[in-house]
């Protein structure tokens, strides 16, 4: 778990890479999310808090929250996603840098399903892996801010801080 300007994250990784993001980590979040990697990995998997890349996870996120890095180098575990979500995920932190955004129907074409935007959205909301594979940055084509499985006041939060939306008020 790290503490964020966003609240807490839980981080968890494989040995493959990062493989949990998750938002607002209370006590029941974080079991809740634990005991269901340990059923989906089995002890194949191995789903880790303690992994040598968490360490490396914890101070990317506190340097991208504090404006200074713009984009992760985190190996990341996918084995969560697959199909159709993956190819979205993979294309999202591919080609939608910091600061951009991108409306759903767009990112649709660009895997080569034009049809597909709503299915875009589910794959955002399925994203386990958020703020690293940046599906804040995923916004509807008529200007909204469309939805976001961590709250619409972290994405605001996220968006504002890659310059995106002016910073909040208060």
């Amino acid at each position: 778990m790290t503490d964020s300007t966003i609240g807490p994250l839980l981080l968890v990784a494989t040995d493959q890479g990062l493989v949990q993001v998750v938002f607002h980590a209370d006590e029941k979040r974080v079991a809740n999310s634990l005991d269901g990697l340990g059923r989906r990995l089995g002890a194949a998997g191995s789903p880790s808090c303690d992994h040598p890349v968490i360490a490396e996870a914890v101070r990317q996120l506190d340097a991208y929250f504090a404006g200074e890095l713009r984009d992760f180098t985190l190996p990341l575990d996918w084995c969560l996603t697959s199909g159709f979500n993956r190819q979205v995920l993979r294309e999202l932190v591919a080609h939608v840098s910091y600061g951009a955004v991108v409306g759903y129907q767009d990112l649709a074409i660009r895997v080569g399903e034009p049809g597909a935007a709503r299915a875009v959205g589910v794959a955002m909301g399925a994203n386990p892996l958020p703020v690293v594979v940046p599906c804040h940055r995923v916004v509807e084509s008529d200007g909204g801010i469309g939805g976001f499985g961590g709250g619409l006041e972290t994405k605001r939060s996220l968006l504002a801080l890659e310059g995106v939306l002016p910073q909040p008020l208060f």
